[in-house]
């Protein structure tokens, strides 16, 4: 288009700049909110329940809605360089979850208690931040090496290294017991699956929207039914908490950082990613000064975002994708949304009983949503991969990071000679595939690739 601008430009009520009513800012909101609020808090519960973080979950989940409303003010607001300027949400990444449940296992294996693993998990996180706060000054010199190849192998097998984790909640979660796998988890999880496909293919675009929310709340009713949610531990968390500033210390270890730092170089290719089809909704350009001050404003904000989660002991913030589908189905593309959308999120951030309420879930009622979750990040990177002609060069460099990937995480004792320290980087099967492929990708000659013209073909042309 000629003057770059999202073909939805007209449908737009309220474009960027728009400073719309408090009752339409307050729905457009609410709807931002409840498309995201689950995306926020689900890799707190994961990480809590798999790591055996126990009482601190519903802290760590209030913090996890504070931070949110923080970043989102900065990525709406633009403060100086940072952030982007777009009605952009952010929320705690899923990309992380491998490379953070893999420091944590490692300190875990060391006989560190659950705020030791916190330490070192937030420690790992503010160092690995400045990494992607560099790359935002770089991101538009960075093709030679972040790929759609690379950043599609990545993407693919964080979502299949995550399947693990979601289908042993699928049948019960660990520490299940007896009932690990009964007929009842499994039903469980099925039904909030079959809830999760029902209402994507609703034709109202606001309930596809909630599709992964409606499907928990369901399958949760559901499990109250049967006996299955116990509310005797709801109410024993406090009901009001104020963030407090490395609450469970600070630790650092480099190899455990490697994978840590490797999935913010990717995020950093999502968020532009995510940032340009914010762009396009919004009807704002996605080529020149202004889309590149943007692009690199937003991924800044996400590592400087991922810093203050740190501090206020969560996890990494990205932008949300999911929110951009709000955007085109309200019409409402102002920034100033966004603020309406981070004092929210910051006052629900004071209240851990929020996070009391979503620990009542049952764990296979969350493994049927993060299940689909996960499969879904699988498939994005599946697409990514699609979009491209995949030639022979492409074909092995994804056979070969697809195979070493996998490979370990299938097999992980195949490596347990190795060097602790090394051991401990390629143990984690999304470095070791992103590694890998951005290695094949500078090694293997790219023979589709136009030469640059000669000195006498230019003078003939």
């Amino acid at each position: 288009m000629a003057n770059n601008q999202a073909k939805t430009d007209g449908s737009l009520v309220y474009r960027l700049a728009d400073t719309p009513p408090p009752l339409p800012s307050l729905l457009a909101a609410a709807q931002h909110i409840l498309a995201s609020i689950v995306g926020i808090v689900t890799p707190t519960l994961v990480i809590g329940g798999v790591l055996g973080l126990g009482e601190h979950v519903p802290y760590l989940i209030a913090m996890s809605l504070f931070v949110s409303g923080v970043a989102t003010f900065i990525q709406c607001r633009r403060i100086g360089p940072v952030g982007s300027g777009l009605l952009s949400l952010q929320g705690t990444s899923f990309a992380f979850l491998g490379a953070i449940l893999a420091a944590g296992f490692a300190v875990k294996g060391r006989g560190g208690t659950p705020e030791d693993i916190l330490a070192m998990i937030f420690g790992l996180c503010l160092v690995g931040c400045l990494v992607e706060i560099i790359l935002s000054q770089f991101i538009d010199r960075m093709d030679r090496i972040i790929t759609p190849t690379v950043t599609g192998i990545v993407i693919t097998v964080i979502g299949l290294s995550l399947v693990k984790v979601g289908f042993t909640d699928f049948a019960g979660g660990v520490g299940a017991g007896e009932s690990f796998g009964s007929p009842l988890n499994l039903a469980l999880g099925i039904f909030v699956v079959a809830v999760i496909l029902l209402m994507t293919f609703m034709q109202n675009p606001m309930i596809r929207i909630s599709a992964i929310m409606i499907g928990l709340v369901a399958g949760f009713i559901l499990a109250a039914i049967l006996g299955q949610v116990n509310f005797s531990s709801f109410g024993s968390q406090p009901f009001f908490a104020v963030p407090i500033p490395f609450k469970f210390g600070f630790a650092f270890d480099f190899a455990l950082f490697i994978p840590i730092a490797f999935i913010y170089l990717i995020t950093a290719i999502e968020t532009t990613g995510d940032l340009t089809a914010n762009s396009v909704i919004s009807g704002e350009p996605v080529e020149g000064e202004v889309y590149m001050g943007r692009i690199k404003g937003g991924v800044m904000a996400d590592g400087v975002n991922s810093g203050i989660a740190a501090i206020f002991n969560t996890f990494p913030n990205t932008t949300f994708s999911q929110n951009n589908g709000v955007i085109q189905m309200t019409g409402v593309a102002s920034r100033h949304v966004g603020y309406y959308i981070a004092g929210i999120l910051v006052v629900l951030g004071f209240f851990p009983i929020i996070g009391g309420i979503f620990l009542l879930i049952p764990k296979s009622v969350l493994g049927g949503a993060t299940l689909v979750l996960f499969g879904s990040i699988a498939v994005a990177g599946i697409r990514i991969l699609a979009s491209q002609e995949i030639d022979r060069r492409k074909i092995y460099i994804m056979a070969v990071s697809f195979g070493l990937g996998l490979g370990v995480t299938l097999v992980p004792d195949a490596i347990k000679q190795l060097p602790d320290m090394l051991q401990r980087v390629v143990a984690t099967p999304i470095t070791l595939s992103g590694l890998t492929a951005i290695i094949l990708s500078l090694v293997i000659p790219d023979h589709s690739a136009k030469p640059a013209p000669t000195q006498a073909s230019a003078e003939a042309a």
